[in-house]
This record gives structure tokens, sequence and C-alpha cells, in this order.
């Protein structure tokens, strides 16, 4: 149970700040040597996160159905990680990746990205200027996050700033885009969770998404909040001081 609260806390704080929480979910696993996190823990914890997200913007979600052109923005901008996700899971290419040698040089090399494209003073607005063209390009930089230590909210901010979105409307761009992702991780988490024959199994993911959906909701609220004052440097900062710790520990 202590792991479940740990993993959920730290999937809560992570999924969206620009940090990487599937990095962070690796690093704690390895660390504490937990026994819990397995792929089905992982998914019920982003589906916590996607619950949360759906109440946090329900007033955005509803507008979906009258600004459907915003939604199918939107949905093409999804497209590209959902697909190479499934293909990266499908052929288990996905675990090849996972370890602390690429979660060091990604953590350092998208925090750098993030750090240059968030020193532009810039103004465009999701209602004016998020084009289909804009929502492709931002689509096809998600995928780098299915790399751990990208930071899938990481690189869709990043990307929106290269497009000259300001701060607040970058990162909302980018909560929205998590929207279709973390609905498909969640549906193929359900399916696990109804298909278990396991009492365990369903008590222990139904805590992890009751937990996440918690600690998801109060970070959408405070970090939305939190740039309304400040800069991205204190994640930037916290991106590079971890690299460079672990690049210590993989090589040396």
């Amino acid at each position: 149970m202590i792991e479940i609260l740990i993993l959920s806390l730290i999937q809560g704080i992570t999924e969206f700040l620009p940090i990487s929480s599937s990095s962070h979910l690796i690093l704690a696993t390895d660390y504490f040597s937990f026994n819990n996190q397995s792929l089905s823990i992982d998914v019920s914890l982003h589906i916590g996160s996607f619950f949360a997200i759906m109440f946090y913007f329900h007033k955005d979600i509803i507008n979906f159905y009258k600004n459907k052109i915003l939604f199918l923005k939107v949905f093409i901008s999804s497209l590209p990680i959902m697909v190479i996700g499934f293909f990266l899971v499908e052929t288990n290419y996905i675990e090849k990746i996972r370890n602390v040698g690429t979660i060091a040089w990604t953590t350092i090399i998208f925090g750098i990205l993030l750090f240059i494209s968030d020193k532009f003073k810039l103004g465009k607005k999701i209602k004016n200027d998020f084009s289909f063209k804009s929502a492709i390009f931002i689509g096809m930089l998600q995928i780098f996050s299915l790399i751990p230590g990208v930071s899938r909210s990481g690189i869709g901010i990043t990307a929106a700033r290269f497009l000259k979105f300001d701060r607040i409307d970058a990162v909302k761009i980018s909560f929205l885009i998590s929207i279709p992702v973390l609905a498909a991780v969640s549906i193929f988490g359900i399916k696990n969770v109804l298909v278990s024959e396991s009492s365990d199994f369903t008590r222990l993911n139904l805590i992890a998404i009751l937990l996440s959906f918690f600690f998801s909701l109060i970070t959408i609220k405070f970090f939305l909040k939190y740039l309304n004052k400040f800069s991205l440097n204190l994640f930037i900062y916290y991106r590079v001081l971890l690299g460079l710790v672990l690049l210590f520990q993989a090589y040396l």
C-alpha cells in the first residue's frame, strides 16, 4: 500500500510537469525495489491522471461539441504518439529503452530545448493561432515522449513555445493533447482490470487510480497558477541536475 501511495504521488506530480513521469516511476521503482510497479499499475496511475484532467478541463471538453474543429486538431495532434506507442508496446521494444543511461541523456537534452524555447516572449493564442499545421508539428514531436526522460508535457510545451504560443497556452495545448492519449491508455488499463481474476489486482489498481487522480488534480491546479507568475526555469534546472546525477550513476 505504501508503494502505491508513493507511485501515485510521483505520477500525479510528474505527469503534467515537464519532467517526465515515466522516468521518475522507473527510477523510484529501481531505487526502492518496489514489487507493485508493473505495466498494469503504471496504466492505472495514468487512468487517475486522465480522470483528473477530464475533471479540471470539463468546460473545455464540453466546448469540443461546439468547436469540433478544435477537437479535430487535438485528436490529429495526439495520433502520432498513440500509433507509434502502440507499435512499441506490442513489439516490447519500449522495454529496451527504459534504462538509466537513456533517461539521463534525454532529461538533459530536452531540458535544454525547453530552456531555449521558454526564453522567447511570444503571444500566440489557441483561439486564433492553433492551426492544423501547428497540431501536426506538435503531434510529431510528441513521439519523442515515448522515450523515458523526454516528458510528454515537456515536449508539448517546448513545441508550442517554438511555434510562438505564450507560456499558459503552450501548457494548455499540451494538456488538451494529453486527453486522447491518456484516454487510449485508460481504455487499455480498464480492460485489464475488468478481465483480472485477482481481487488484489483489482483493489490495488483502484487505489492507484484514486490516489493518482487526487495528486494529479492538485498538480494541474497549482502548476497553472505557478506559470502565471514564474517561468519554467525551476523545472529546467531540476532536469539538468537530475540528468547529471544519473549520468554519474550510469557511467561512473
